[in-house]
Parts: C-alpha cells; sequence; structure tokens
C-alpha cells in the first residue's frame, strides 16, 4: 500500500511537472527545392511536410507558437504549401546550417518563455540536425518528431537501413556524443 501511495505521489509530481511545460514547435525548410521537381529532391519529402502539417494543427489548436525557419535561396524558396505559415506566425530566413545563428529565433524563443522545442523539417543530416544540437546546447528539452523529417539517401546508406532509422541514428547517436555516427 505505501509503494502505491508512493507511486501515485511521484506521478502526481511527473504530471505537473510536464503540465508545466511550455513548448514552441519549430518548423525547418519544409521549402519548394526539397520536393519532386526542386533542386534538390528529397527522400519522401511529400509524407514528412504531410506529417509536419498534422504537427502544425495540433499546436496551433492548443495555443502553441509555431516558428517557421526558411534557408535564403535564389529559387525554390518559399514554403511547401501543406505547412504555409499563418498570418502572424514568425518567420525566420537563415543563409548557414544553424537555424539559431544570426537569424534572431534564439532572442524569440527566449521570449517567448518556452523550455521545450518541438522540431521538424528538412534536411535531417544537416539543419534539423544542428537546430537538435544547438537547442540542446542552450539548455532546451528537444522533441524530434523524426516521422515529420526528410533528408536525402546518403553516400554511406546501408541497404538494410531506412531513412526513418538514418534519421533517428544521426540524431541519437550523435547526441549521445558516438563518434561513429553517420555524417554524410
Amino acid at each position: 500500500m505505501k509503494r502505491l501511495l508512493l507511486f501515485l505521489i511521484l506521478l502526481s509530481f511527473v504530471l505537473l511537472a510536464e503540465a508545466q511545460k511550455q513548448y514552441a514547435l519549430i518548423i525547418i525548410d519544409i521549402q519548394d527545392f526539397y520536393f519532386p521537381g526542386g533542386r534538390s529532391e528529397l527522400v519522401e519529402p511529400v509524407s514528412a511536410a504531410q506529417k509536419a502539417a498534422v504537427a502544425i494543427d495540433h499546436a496551433r489548436a492548443a495555443g502553441t507558437p509555431v516558428i517557421y525557419v526558411q534557408h535564403k535561396s535564389a529559387a525554390g524558396m518559399e514554403i511547401y504549401n501543406l505547412v504555409k505559415p499563418l498570418r502572424g506566425e514568425q518567420i525566420f530566413v537563415k543563409e548557414e546550417v544553424n537555424s539559431f545563428l544570426n537569424t534572431g529565433l534564439t532572442e524569440h524563443v527566449k521570449a517567448l518563455g518556452v523550455d521545450t522545442l518541438v522540431i521538424c523539417g528538412m534536411q535531417t543530416h544537416m539543419c534539423v540536425e544542428a537546430a537538435v544540437r544547438a537547442a540542446h546546447d542552450m539548455g532546451y528539452a528537444v522533441v524530434l518528431l523524426h516521422d515529420a523529417c526528410a533528408t536525402r539517401k546518403p553516400k554511406t546508406f546501408r541497404p538494410y537501413l531506412t531513412i526513418p532509422d538514418f534519421n533517428n541514428s544521426v540524431i541519437s547517436r550523435k547526441a549521445a556524443g558516438a563518434s561513429d555516427a553517420p555524417t554524410s
């Protein structure tokens, strides 16, 4: 009986802490040039964008800030039609891989008072990974929506490794400090 009571007390603390978290959803580089016909087509970008659209709908319904990051480009820079921002949603344009570098995103997230960043987008092995690492380094809890991400077929792609597995391995192995994590 004492164990059950202790468990319920601990569970209530966990649930209370979870309820007090402040989230923001960051959509990274879901742009036209990554889709069929674009200059840098990725593997299954439409599926990733559809899943990102579901996350965006849920975030908006919950009142969670939705933040967009766009990579500056001469052509195909437009945000893909399935995930277009609404009026008033913040868009940051970047010229570097790291979404937080010289964009104002760091200050914006800090001003929102969030402690947890939910991240998805394109390309997993570049800009998404950089954002996850940077956010973690700045002290944020990070949730990666791996099935709402897309990447190119890596040069070292193993035939038995699926793109979602690659997405997970790149982020989780590097976050754990593994030196043998895939890099390309």
